[in-house]
């Protein structure tokens, strides 16, 4: 008889709650399949027989491409018992209406206008869609690169971070992922505000209002992916971008770890050096405090315009975040000091947000003026909203990276093939990579 081998979730419009088997036939080869609808998804359990059938290897084709055939082909299916059951029928007859939008989405889709940055595996552009006349900033990374350094897994990681970012107003969000069969591309949200870092540079340091007003919106990211023990371990100023309304924007997520509760801990040396924590130097267990630790750098480096440790000998650097006492010299408020202390402390079970974590900040003295709520809304103007008279102003980006000209190849794979989601996926060091969002163009 044959067994469950398969399951098959996909999100629908309508939620029916009803359970039902179906058979479905193809060449003298059938599969059962069981399935349900519940709070707007739909699973599909396929339990086949052990004959080779074409059916079958559809379904190795791709979750996507699978489920194309499996509502748009309503020949593949023998007349049933299942049939008399009106949602059922309707499912598998309307492919439009419970499912969303199953289109590709593939480099020419998009005009590529300027590269806007660089990074170890590719380049950052902003890019207009042809079709909806959108800009997006699309990271494109060599798959050969990432291959050769071994970090898959940390850029499926960072696909894996972008999807669940969808609630947050602070962190950048995912539009697709696709790959063809030499580059994987993330279609981001464009912000074109700035890094934090290009407006410390200019301006040295902030006033502790401003300075406060991007630690709130910093800490509120952060606590979210906490809430999703999700530790980010990688904040600096050149991970936080604003847009054109003054808000801090959260980006690069390839550092990220997935899975910490908030009694686990892990053990991975990596981060930027100005900003490790005392036990990451150490190769000890770390929490989610690393990440509290990082936002007390940020915020000293915003005060004082260096990180609070900061040597250009890194062997000095390392030894000073280890051994060497906090300086906090009187030019900031009392309240602000004692935030920095806490953050900066260098027990990691003493730090503060080492009991309730994100909650140990908000009811800090130094966050008494931000209203949460409020800022969450965004409805806190901004303390200072930078110069942008559209989407193509980039005077906010490096002219190192906006004067260098668009390579041709960017729009399209050596081999001119879109791979979606398929066995032959660089052997499976990318498999699942592939995002294409509902046709309204929501998250998951």
């Amino acid at each position: 008889p044959p067994t469950p081998s398969e399951s098959i979730t996909h999100g629908c419009n309508r939620n029916y709650n009803h359970n039902r088997s179906y058979l479905l036939q193809n060449e003298r080869h059938c599969c059962l399949c069981s399935w349900y609808v519940l709070n707007n998804y739909i699973t599909v359990i396929l339990a086949f027989d052990t004959a080779p059938c074409p059916f079958i290897k559809q379904r190795k084709m791709g979750l996507n491409d699978f489920i194309q055939k499996l509502v748009s082909n309503p020949s593949v299916y023998a007349d049933s018992f299942s049939f008399r059951f009106a949602p059922l029928k309707f499912f598998l007859l309307t492919p439009n209406f419970f499912l969303p939008s199953l289109r590709s989405v593939k480099p020419s889709d998009f005009h590529y206008l300027k590269i806007i940055g660089k990074g170890s595996f590719g380049k950052v552009l902003l890019a207009k869609h042809k079709d909806n006349q959108k800009f997006f900033a699309i990271k494109v990374l060599q798959k050969k690169m990432i291959l050769k350094k071994k970090e898959q897994k940390h850029i499926m990681a960072e696909r894996s971070v972008l999807l669940k970012n969808v609630e947050h107003p602070f962190l950048v969000g995912l539009h697709y992922s696709f790959q063809t069969t030499d580059k994987l591309f993330f279609v981001l949200d464009y912000v074109n505000g700035g890094e934090l870092f290009y407006h410390l540079q200019r301006e040295r340091v902030f006033l502790e209002p401003r300075a406060r007003f991007y630690a709130a919106e910093i800490a509120s990211a952060l606590g979210y992916l906490h809430s999703l023990h999700i530790v980010y371990r990688d904040l600096k100023p050149e991970n936080i971008l604003l847009d054109s309304e003054g808000h801090i924007v959260l980006t690069d997520f390839g550092l990220c770890k997935e899975g910490i509760e908030p009694n686990c801990t892990t053990s991975t040396f990596c981060g930027t050096p100005e900003y490790l924590a005392p036990e990451v130097l150490q190769k000890e267990a770390y929490d989610r405090t690393v990440d509290w630790w990082c936002l007390g750098s940020v915020l000293y480096e915003m005060l004082y315009g260096l990180p609070p440790f900061y040597s250009r000998n890194t062997a000095e650097m390392y030894n000073n975040i280890l051994h060497k006492p906090l300086q906090l010299k009187a030019n900031i408020s009392n309240s602000a000091q004692e935030l920095l202390e806490g953050l900066l402390q260098k027990d990691r079970t003493q730090r503060l947000g080492a009991r309730d974590d994100f909650l140990e900040l908000k009811f800090h003295d130094f966050f008494f003026p931000i209203n949460w709520d409020d800022l969450m809304a965004k409805k806190i103007t901004a303390p200072f909203i930078p110069t942008v008279t559209g989407p193509t102003d980039l005077q906010h980006f490096d002219p190192e990276f906006t004067q260098q000209p668009v390579p041709n190849s960017v729009g399209s794979s050596s081999e001119d093939i879109l791979i979606t989601a398929s066995v032959q996926e660089a052997a499976e060091a990318f498999l699942g990579f592939s995002y294409v969002p509902p046709v309204n163009d929501t998250y998951l």
